[in-house]
């Protein structure tokens, strides 16, 4: 059985704006089988936005269930989200996903994962997925060293520096913001 590898996708929170992006690759072994999947989704009418890595049938049914999450908690991001990641642990069908979220608001970044994790990232920089630590590096470097750049600019900078270091992560690249 072919592995299928992940991705990269990171958010920034930055002079109190968040920007969420992930590059458009997906890949199934060692071939390219799509370079311009949307990762990136608005949901509640545009106030979440959910990024997502992994398997793209897993990270789809994952977040239909957040939605449905959000729409259960009156569109409470972190309520959702840790019932989300309580429902991924203890489902007997849910625990086989593989893949991982980040959410975002206009105010918070949580990282939720199927060992019943939700986490607010230190530095307010939340990355997934195989050129994450790249994405997140360069993010961090960019915050502290060139804190005139957006937060927008910083995700863009990031994936396109993961893009040239991590060969699952292409410089396709899909960013939405609350700028």
């Amino acid at each position: 059985m072919t592995k299928n590898r992940s991705t990269t996708v990171i958010a920034v929170k930055h002079n109190d704006k968040i920007a969420i992006g992930a590059d458009g690759q997906a890949t199934f072994g060692n071939t390219v089988a799509k370079s311009n999947v949307k990762k990136i989704r608005r949901l509640q009418n545009g106030k979440i936005l959910a990024g997502f890595a992994g398997s793209t049938a897993d990270a789809f049914t994952l977040i239909e269930r957040f939605e449905e999450k959000l729409g259960t908690y009156g569109g409470n991001m972190k309520r959702a989200s840790i019932e989300l990641a309580k429902d991924w642990r203890m489902d007997r069908i849910l625990r086989r996903l593989e893949a991982m979220l980040i959410v975002a608001d206009q105010q918070d970044i949580l990282m939720i994962s199927g060992n019943g994790d939700v986490i607010e990232p230190d530095n307010n920089i939340a990355a997934i997925g195989s050129g994450s630590m790249f994405a997140q590096s360069a993010a961090i470097a960019m915050k502290k060293h060139a804190p005139e750049l957006s937060a927008k600019e910083i995700v863009m900078e990031s994936l396109l520096i993961a893009a040239d270091i991590c060969i699952y992560t292409n410089n396709n690249i899909t960013i939405e913001s609350f700028e």
